[in-house]
């Protein structure tokens, strides 16, 4: 009884300490996750940090193109993250590299990624150019 009491004044404790604003030192990590997962075509992983509402497209649009077949992402480099000033929106720019079959030919290109602070997380919540820009079009 007394273990219960006191994993419940850690949890409550925890949940009080949660940030309400985002900020730099989290955005990197988050927007390096999302890109990790994509080169190692895990999109069901990837999917999990795109805000809810944009989630089902990119889940979507990745099946309809065989992404886990066909879709290879060759590079990517963090270039730039910039942080609101009030600390929910971010924008992260990147070079990813690709080549999607049956094309054998590597395309790179500067994309420019828009996250939102929810719930103590950075989420994608658009994304401008690369292999998912369909995804985040509609």
């Amino acid at each position: 009884m007394r273990g219960n009491r006191l994993a419940w004044v850690l949890v409550c404790l925890g949940c009080a300490h949660a940030p309400k604003t985002g900020s730099q030192e989290t955005l990197r990590p988050a927007a390096e996750t999302f890109h990790q997962r994509i080169r190692w075509r895990d999109f069901r992983g990837a999917a999990e940090l795109i805000v809810e509402e944009r989630r089902q497209a990119f889940e979507s649009e990745s099946r309809a193109k065989d992404d886990e077949r066909n879709l290879t992402v060759t590079d990517y480099r963090l270039e730039d993250a910039r942080v609101s000033d009030d600390g929910q929106k971010a924008t992260v720019v990147s070079r990813i590299s690709w080549l999607r079959l049956p094309s054998v030919s590597e395309q790179s290109e500067m994309v420019t990624s828009e996250y939102v602070f929810r719930d103590g997380a950075w989420l994608l919540e658009r994304q401008q150019g690369g292999p998912f820009a369909l995804a985040f079009e509609r």
